[in-house]
């Protein structure tokens, strides 16, 4: 009897505290502890993606997004438009807290299949003409993110402290990315001003990129790569043209001046996700993303590799060495 008693009391107590932690007039430290989940995907891996990526992942956890606070996930595409959506789809169905997507065609996969989840793009070179935004400002929508948009007229004054008498630049880039096409039209309208012309060469898939590479041989004093997806992704069979062909290399992403171009002005990838992560916590912390403008990156810097120049058929000056942040030895 005395058993039975005493387990009805028990009974009792838990349904008690139950009730009462429904009502919150008693909650303990645990109960507020609620984990968060962010995903993330990218269209593909490379140095600089993936140096976004680990910088959001930084930026949470130095804010206290840790163990059981976060929920952590994180897919590439693998350079499939198809596979992009089909993440953006089983991201969007577990209701993330954030999804976060670096790279344009990962942007673009997850802001047209939700207008509700929280959405931070990053590593997008114009998100307006990508058509993730309509503006700079807050746009009052489920998106906002950071840009890494550079500015072409500092990357034509590289390639001219390069290539002094240059006069045709050529870029190979893949025609179906909005963030290479933006760079195109934005360098066929500055280049004529100062008596250079651009040489275009597409390569619509990552297997393309030798042979658009190769192309450009004979015809181009230098070659000048933005961050486009594909051809980052399979940079050393590009550097392998220009190389065979003394064909000076420029890029705009530092990553690819330790894998053999000459030189970058450029953004630092991790501190861009870092810059992401940001928006990431704030949104975490209860603000919503359409009240947040986008961004840009403004820290920018400068890594040479002289002795892929050298490879390359330059010497550059001192003063532009002693000027790098990195050099690449």
């Amino acid at each position: 009897m005395k058993t039975r008693t005493s387990a009805a009391r028990r009974q009792l107590l838990q349904i008690s505290a139950a009730a009462l932690l429904g009502l919150g007039v008693i909650a303990s430290p645990a109960a507020y502890a609620q984990t968060k989940s962010v995903a993330v995907t990218a269209i593909v891996e490379h140095p600089a993606l993936d140096s976004v990526r680990d910088g959001i992942k930084e930026e949470l956890e130095a804010n206290g997004f840790t163990g059981d606070k976060l929920k952590w996930q994180y897919q590439s595409a693998q350079g499939n438009p198809g596979t992009a959506a089909q993440i953006a789809r089983k991201f969007i169905g577990e209701k993330s807290d954030v999804i976060v997507a670096i790279a344009t065609p990962s942007a673009q996969a997850v802001v047209a299949a939700t207008k509700e989840i929280p959405t931070v793009y990053s590593a997008v070179t114009d998100p307006v003409a990508a058509q993730l935004v309509k503006g700079w400002e807050a746009t009052g929508t489920n998106v906002t993110g950071v840009s890494d948009a550079l500015s072409l007229e500092d990357q034509v004054g590289l390639i001219k402290k390069i290539v002094p008498n240059v006069k045709r630049i050529g870029m190979v880039y893949n025609p179906g990315e909005a963030n290479s096409v933006v760079v195109v039209e934005e360098l066929k309208r500055i280049l004529p001003a100062q008596g250079i012309e651009l040489v275009e060469s597409t390569a619509p898939r990552t297997v393309d990129i030798t042979a658009a590479a190769r192309n450009l041989v004979g015809k181009v004093d230098v070659i000048y790569t933005n961050t486009d997806n594909n051809v980052v992704s399979a940079y050393e069979s590009l550097v392998k043209v220009a190389t065979d062909a003394k064909i000076p290399l420029v890029a705009s992403d530092t990553d690819s001046v330790k894998r053999g171009a000459i030189a970058a002005f450029g953004i630092d990838y991790k501190n861009l996700g870092r810059q992401t992560g940001k928006l990431v916590v704030r949104i975490l912390n209860g603000e919503q993303p359409g009240t947040i403008p986008s961004e840009r990156s403004t820290k920018m810097e400068l890594y040479v590799n002289p002795k892929a120049a050298k490879a390359q058929g330059v010497t550059l000056s001192e003063e532009l060495i002693k000027s790098a942040k990195e050099v690449i030895e």
